[in-house]
């Protein structure tokens, strides 16, 4: 490997999440023009040795930048950067979140974005809008009761706030990162004795009803509160779980 491919790649953040480090150093390093359209990438040995991380890291991060477009690979030949790589996105892939550091950064983006949205639909609501959300929080007391975590329930809850705000874009940039918004996983529900499991879902819906409550009385600052307590206290849970599993 050429010595300005080893200085490519001798960088990647030691984070507990190797394959997000490289997937994004390699993004990066894409979009500023040092992989080039065309130019062939090194080998996963190479990158092995330039990086200090596993070629299962490796195999994983290249697998993450085929499955978005950016790269392609050619029997016998390696992987190539794409000749014509998609349009500049930004997503989040439920494979992304492998910690629960990653789970807060999306809780934080999710609060900038879902606060204002929630104001907007307070104003700007209709009845069906009101419905929709209602069949929503329906549907997800369903699924927990019946066992389930509530994912797609809980999603769908959200997304309906989104849309009563009648601007398509906030149900556009819900719809590119889907259910990795709802990062359910982490919350351990398994784990839970059947007490906590209880009491967990049912301070969630109460934090539900409340924001919908505020929506339905067209209160938009009660619903911009509501909503930045419900992800605030979401963040706060997180942040347990993670400080619980970092002494376990």
């Amino acid at each position: 490997m050429a010595e300005n491919e080893t200085r490519l790649f001798d960088a990647i953040p030691q984070a507990p999440n190797l394959r997000s480090g490289l997937v994004n150093t390699l993004i990066a390093q894409i979009e500023s023009g040092d992989l080039a359209p065309g130019q062939r990438l090194p080998t996963e040995q190479e990158i092995v040795a330039a990086t200090g991380v596993s070629r299962t890291v490796v195999r994983e991060a290249l697998a993450s930048l085929r499955a978005r477009g950016l790269i392609t690979t050619r029997q016998g030949l390696g992987a190539f950067v794409a000749k014509d790589p998609p349009p500049r996105t930004f997503s989040i892939l439920p494979d992304d979140l492998e910690s629960i550091d990653e789970v807060l950064r999306v809780l934080e983006l999710r609060m900038g974005i879902e606060v204002e949205a929630a104001g907007l639909a307070a104003e700007r609501r209709n009845d069906d809008a009101l419905r929709q959300m209602n069949a929503r929080l329906d549907a997800l007391d369903a699924a927990v009761r019946a066992g389930s975590a509530g994912l797609e329930e809980d999603f769908g809850f959200h997304r309906a706030i989104l849309a009563a705000t009648q601007n398509a874009n906030f149900t556009r940039l819900f719809d590119t990162f889907g259910s990795a918004m709802i990062p359910r996983q982490w919350t351990r529900l398994d784990r839970m004795t059947d007490a906590e499991r209880e009491k967990y879902l049912t301070r969630m819906q109460h934090e539900h009803r409340a924001i919908l409550a505020a929506i339905e009385a067209r209160d938009v600052n009660a619903a911009r509160r509501a909503m930045r307590s419900h992800l605030t206290k979401s963040y706060a849970r997180f942040e347990t779980l993670r400080d619980k599993a970092g002494h376990d």
